[in-house]
């Protein structure tokens, strides 16, 4: 039976790593559930865990808050004992926060496979940390399982071997998928008093959004004029709680306490339309065929742009304004990316438990046989 670490760090992680657990373990693997501690608050932790169904973790490691370096050095400091005592035969991390970037790191210099989840997203940002993580991190990755086909594009154009490369569909979709009927039998639009259809969401966290004052000035003079035509709910991150305080904010926006999984699903399935800085949103607003206006000036999932219903408006108020107006008026049609159907947690078990030992793979800076380069 082979032993694979799963590591979760942050509320982000949890909806990626359940599906990826339960399939291995369906296939027979022995899964060790490692939690970092990255996020601690209530509600960004005990409610998804809950909500998800996901069993106490097996370790935890307590990394807490601080700058990047900080969180970054203590999760690895703390993360090295425990893969010595554990010695997995693979390590699985997700997505692109500090924990993966720690982990990965640890993973390599011990020896064991490491599986990074979400590989080959690119923003073309190298401002954002998490650019940077998932760079990192896929560099020294045994399998790169790429969400969709652009993702695996972008890796194929950075010299990654095909022996490596795994398009296997959105573990985001999965959950979402396993989830759905549950989020919508929720009271959620009742809670907040809400009618199916009669409101926007927002979700805002990313710190170039609402750590700079004059940004967030900006964005909330456009988000005020949205509401002025489609009144705007808005779950708000802890972090940003105290950036709104000081800022002041405008008639036809309601902030609510951060939302738990379900409640969430349940408000952005409802809504009109969803404004957002997140990733994790573009996908899901895409899976459910709700209109998403993304406010920042990049995306790492520009799949959901080309296949889905997600724009990009940038971060100037004029054109977020306008861009919200269009929509409203003419919404794009629903489209979903092909494998984004709740089966990729199955094609990752698949991946890592036919894919050999450490003794037995090409290792990540190993080069592929002669026979299979390319001339």
């Amino acid at each position: 039976m082979p032993r694979i670490v799963c590591v979760a760090g942050a509320r982000p992680n949890y909806m990626k790593i359940k599906p990826v657990m339960d399939a291995l373990e369906r296939h027979g693997a022995e899964v060790v559930l490692v939690h970092t501690g990255q996020h601690y608050d209530a509600s960004m932790n005990d409610v998804f865990f809950r909500d998800l169904g996901i069993r106490p973790p097996d370790r935890y490691l307590g990394a807490g808050s601080g700058t990047h370096a900080q969180q970054t050095g203590r999760v690895m400091a703390a993360f090295e004992p425990l893969l010595g005592e554990l010695a997995p035969d693979a390590v699985v991390v997700v997505g692109d926060i500090n924990s993966t970037l720690a982990c990965a790191l640890v993973t390599a210099k011990a020896g064991p496979l490491l599986a990074h989840v979400e590989a080959g997203l690119r923003s073309r940002d190298w401002s954002m940390p998490e650019e940077v993580n998932r760079v990192a991190t896929d560099r020294v990755s045994d399998y790169l399982l790429a969400p969709s086909p652009d993702a695996a594009a972008n890796l194929r154009s950075e010299g990654y071997r095909e022996d490596q490369v795994h398009v296997v569909g959105n573990v985001m979709i999965d959950t979402l998928l396993a989830n759905l009927d549950r989020a919508r039998a929720n009271d959620a639009l009742e809670r907040h008093g809400l009618a199916r259809g009669g409101y926007g969401l927002v979700t805002l966290h990313r710190p170039a959004n609402v750590d700079d004052p004059d940004a967030l000035r900006g964005l909330l003079k456009a988000l005020g004029e949205v509401a002025g035509r489609c009144p705007l709910l808005w779950p708000v991150h802890p972090r940003t709680a105290d950036r709104l305080a000081e800022a002041g904010v405008p008639g036809g926006i309601r902030l609510v306490p951060a939302a738990g999984y379900l409640d969430f699903i349940a408000l952005q399935d409802g809504a009109r339309l969803v404004l957002t800085d997140s990733g994790g949103v573009q996908e899901e607003t895409t899976a459910l065929g709700v209109p998403c206006v993304t406010l920042r000036e990049n995306t790492e999932r520009p799949i959901t742009v080309e296949e889905g219903t997600n724009v990009l408006a940038g971060t100037d108020p004029e054109r977020i304004t306008a861009t919200v107006h269009r929509v409203l008026d003419d919404p794009p049609a629903p489209r979903c990316p092909e494998l984004w159907d709740g089966r990729a947690s199955e094609r990752i078990a698949r991946v890592l438990l036919d894919g050999g030992s450490a003794r037995t793979r090409l290792r990540p800076t190993d080069l592929a046989p002669r026979a299979h380069r390319a001339p």
